[in-house]
């Protein structure tokens, strides 16, 4: 037998630039509180949410991807035809094939790419960072595009009081390549099946996402602190070596509890997107980490905590370099 010949990939993977995007209807809570039979007092209390932001028409999920994407690819200083791979989370784009990739890897100008879609709903986004930094690693792709999008408004129940104040749509995007030293840790990820229920779309020509917010509430404010712990201590780092704590923007409740489980210092920065983006699922984590960058939370250099969880219920996390 032959011996097979493998590519050599790089010894380390960083992220090397960031872009977002965001739509351009602001929804405040008091537009949407009289179909829910709510107030915007009671929405703040229980999620952290004053405002989210919701596409117009022309804000499909291939558009805002492909503009969170130019974004990214600016910044890192690179051109569309030196991506080898395109990775899409997502669970909103509601065909069935073709996958959102492809379009966008077209749109981009790089239609050598390889290019799919991932479902691993709010975690998708970790779960791509995890892809991108093996396929860099093992030599299959030297630059690898990871896109979390979202328009969960076409999957939104407006009369529904426990999940229409929630969800929200936008665009996240990175690009990962090689780099001299480690910029990503070891991802820590599973899912849970015994839960697969607590949020999921029901399946009807026109999708509405459910979910069981109390059981999601305990499930993630107690368990996520654990594989939060594993994140840091397979990467080295300790909590007080953080510079940056970057959730799923799900709920500000979880993020709190979570923190004071971890017993973060307080001199670690905390995302809080959901404020004023609501939750995004995939989106999330990229557009609260492009926001803190954007506000000066976060600065290059700093050392940042991923983690996000979602239907299945699927979870990820790994600790990153920032840009």
């Amino acid at each position: 037998m032959p011996a097979l010949t493998t590519d050599p990939g790089a010894s380390h993977t960083a992220v090397l630039g960031i872009g977002s995007y965001r739509p351009s209807l602001v929804v405040p809570n008091a537009d949407i509180v009289d179909a829910i039979d709510s107030s915007d007092e009671w929405i703040q209390q229980r999620s952290g949410i004053r405002q989210r932001r919701r596409a117009a028409d022309h804000e499909t999920v291939p558009m805002m991807a492909v503009a969170a994407s130019r974004q990214a690819l600016e910044r890192a200083g690179l051109d569309a035809r030196q991506v080898d791979c395109v990775v899409v989370a997502t669970v909103s784009h509601l065909l069935q094939t073709p996958s959102a990739a492809t379009a966008v890897a077209h749109e981009l100008g790089t239609d050598r790419a390889a290019a799919f879609d991932i479902s691993a709903a709010c975690a998708g986004f970790c779960h791509g960072v995890a892809l991108a930094d093996s396929l860099v690693r093992s030599g299959s792709a030297r630059h690898v595009l990871v896109i979390g999008v979202e328009r969960l408004s076409d999957m939104t129940d407006t009369t529904d009081r426990g999940t229409a104040f929630l969800f929200a749509d936008g665009a996240g995007a990175v690009v990962i390549g090689p780099s001299d030293t480690p910029g990503i840790g070891p991802v820590v990820w599973g899912s849970d099946g015994e839960q697969y229920d607590l949020i999921r779309s029901i399946s009807t020509e026109d999708p509405r996402l459910t979910m069981q917010g109390r059981a999601v509430f305990r499930w993630a404010s107690f368990e996520m602190a654990k594989i939060a712990q594993q994140a840091l201590d397979r990467a080295g780092v300790r909590a007080e070596d953080l510079d940056c704590f970057i959730p799923h923007q799900a709920n500000n409740r979880i993020t709190d509890t979570m923190v004071r489980a971890m017993k973060l210092p307080s001199s670690v920065r905390v995302a809080r997107d959901i404020v004023d983006a609501g939750n995004t699922s995939a989106a999330s984590i990229p557009l609260a980490l492009d926001r803190m960058i954007a506000d000066g939370d976060a600065r290059s250099g700093d050392t940042a905590l991923l983690i996000a969880f979602g239907a299945g219920l699927a979870y990820a996390a790994q600790v990153i370099v920032l840009p």
